[in-house]
């Protein structure tokens, strides 16, 4: 995947990025990005069980309508 050429580049980018945030800076940044990422987990969860919720309620009403009936909305 990685020629010499790619893995030199790679190693020279991240001494500068170490050089212009310090290690204090990165190992917080690393943090933060871990909790954004659980956060957008947690909210993707959730979001997905109200959407199946609702989904299954949906079903539930048309389910109980009449044959027959016609529905307005």
């Amino acid at each position: 995947m990685f020629g010499p050429k790619e893995l030199v580049v790679v190693l020279v980018v991240l001494l500068i990025v170490l050089v212009v945030f310090g290690p204090k800076r990165i190992k917080s940044l690393g943090s933060e990005l871990g909790n954004a990422i659980k956060g957008f987990r947690k909210a993707v969860r959730e979001n997905e069980g109200g959407a199946e919720a609702k989904t299954l309620e949906h079903e539930g009403q048309e389910a109980s309508a009449s044959p027959g009936a016609t529905r307005t909305e």
